[in-house]
């Protein structure tokens, strides 16, 4: 093709974008009004979210604890307040502190989120942030002693930050964080904030997007704690707002389905459900200083 062909082609091409940007915006809707009335004598329906269902939850105790500022995890005989480098041991009808492990300040456990106790153990979501690029760890400690027993590295993960994970299946289910200030990455906000799945050696096999209706809710943040219910569902948790989210496993597509918003005493941030009774859950209230415990109703 010579030179004069090529402009020849390029200017019909400019002109042809020209005028598709300045068709009139009645005559644009008016063809989508035909396209929707096509659809519609082929039986095609627009989608409709299912209702979301509210609800609120019975406070059942609240107790000091200063080192509650990521989460909580509980036992049948203790509540662990959980700081970034920081875990506190408490009875839990008394409320009294029994031990604490202390890491370093700028050491290598830097920012613990969410834990939950399993066989005299606590397993604990830890990552680099503030730092980038987003790095994270799992770090297990002897709940008995209150001492550091094991670390799993996950290294650095497109995902971004680990705040959460829980069993799920015959793997594991995690929340990964992403931020719109300056901890977070220049080409990813809140809204990239996701949940993956991993088969028990911790190899990704699949994973959901967040629902918007609770993205927005999050910003600038995400979700800070997460874990599977005793329903089989979904139950997560912002950064600052007193609200539980459930959301459903997607039969078909990528996005969780936001079922039900439950109204609850903390603010946010990591909690675990009770051992022993199956709609407790353990929380922190961080503007309060304390943990609390709160009973979910039933989400059908």
């Amino acid at each position: 093709m010579n030179k004069t062909a090529a402009f020849i082609l390029s200017a019909l091409a400019f002109c042809a974008a020209s005028f598709a940007q300045a068709e009139e915006p009645e005559t644009i809707e008016a063809r989508r009004e035909a396209r929707r009335a096509a659809w519609a004598a082929m039986g095609i329906e627009d989608y409709v979210p299912p209702e979301v269902k509210t609800g609120t939850a019975e406070e059942l105790g609240a107790w000091d604890a200063p080192d509650a500022t990521q989460g909580v995890a509980a036992d049948e005989k203790y509540f662990y307040a959980v700081a970034n480098y920081v875990i506190g041991k408490y009875e839990r009808e008394s409320g009294k502190l029994v031990k604490r492990w202390i890491g370093k300040r700028g050491g290598p456990i830097g920012h613990l989120n969410s834990c939950y106790e399993e066989a005299g153990r606590l397993y604990c979501a830890n990552s680099n942030h503030p730092n980038l690029p987003m790095a994270s760890s799992i770090e297990i400690f002897d709940a008995k002693t209150m001492t550091h027993a094991d670390s799993k590295s996950l290294g650095i993960l497109d995902e971004g930050s680990l705040v959460w994970f829980d069993h799920y299946k015959d793997g594991w289910i995690a929340g990964f964080a992403q931020y719109d200030d300056e901890t977070g990455l220049p080409y990813k906000d809140h809204t990239y904030a996701t949940v993956v799945t991993f088969d028990k050696e911790w190899r990704k096999t699949g994973g959901y997007a967040l629902p918007a209706s609770i993205l927005e809710k999050m910003a600038p943040q995400a979700a800070s704690g997460g874990a599977v219910g005793p329903d089989g569902k979904l139950y997560v948790m912002g950064h600052d707002l007193p609200e539980m989210y459930v959301l459903d496993f997607p039969e078909m597509g990528p996005t969780l389905v936001h079922a039900a918003t439950i109204a609850v005493p903390a603010e946010g941030q990591a909690f675990d459900f009770d051992p022993k009774e199956k709609r407790r859950v353990w929380a922190i209230s961080r503007p309060r200083g304390k943990v609390v415990s709160f009973r979910l109703p039933a989400v059908n």
